[in-house]
């Protein structure tokens, strides 16, 4: 639904021939920081040795928050489609940090657990996870960080996706 909105706009937007400043809205800013934080996030793995990716990251986290999720409730939570949460969690398993068991009430749904390596590659990203919030925060007052989350969720709102999945 959310999509043809889009697109219904997109179509007005032409037939108006209205001019859009990209470069003054949130859209760039937004997307910037975001490649810029995933940049020193995935340096700070690199360099301490951690092999691990920012999604696979965020799968950690999810299972270390409730170990055993089913497969679609995991996609759901990492706002993954699920053939490419497939991939990812097919990466993981043969690195060793997840498994999957097939669950003894409904064979057709998995469940993803932590292994002991899992758990503790995800202890491992905890310091640096923290030191990049810590630089990111840097020069951020509490009053500022609050505007910031609560700008960020109008955003998530505005798209219709439940702010605080990630």
């Amino acid at each position: 639904m959310q999509l043809l909105k889009v697109f219904m706009y997109h179509c007005k937007m032409k037939s108006k021939k209205e001019i859009v400043d990209f470069e003054n809205s949130i859209a760039p800013w937004l997307g910037k920081t975001v490649k810029i934080v995933e940049y020193y996030l995935q340096e700070a793995f690199n360099i301490n040795k951690i092999d691990l990716t920012k999604e696979q990251m965020i799968v950690l986290k999810k299972l270390h928050d409730q170990d055993g999720l089913h497969q679609n409730e995991l996609a759901f939570l990492t706002l993954r489609d699920k053939s490419s949460l497939t991939r990812l969690l097919s990466k993981m398993e043969a690195k060793k940090y997840i498994t999957r068991k097939q669950s003894n009430k409904d064979k057709r749904i998995n469940n993803v657990y932590l292994t002991d390596l899992g758990r503790k590659i995800f202890e491992k990203t905890r310091p640096i996870i923290k030191y990049i919030i810590d630089t990111m925060e840097q020069n951020i007052t509490a009053q500022e960080k609050e505007q910031i989350i609560n700008t960020l969720k109008k955003i998530q709102i505005n798209f219709d996706v439940k702010s605080g999945t990630l």
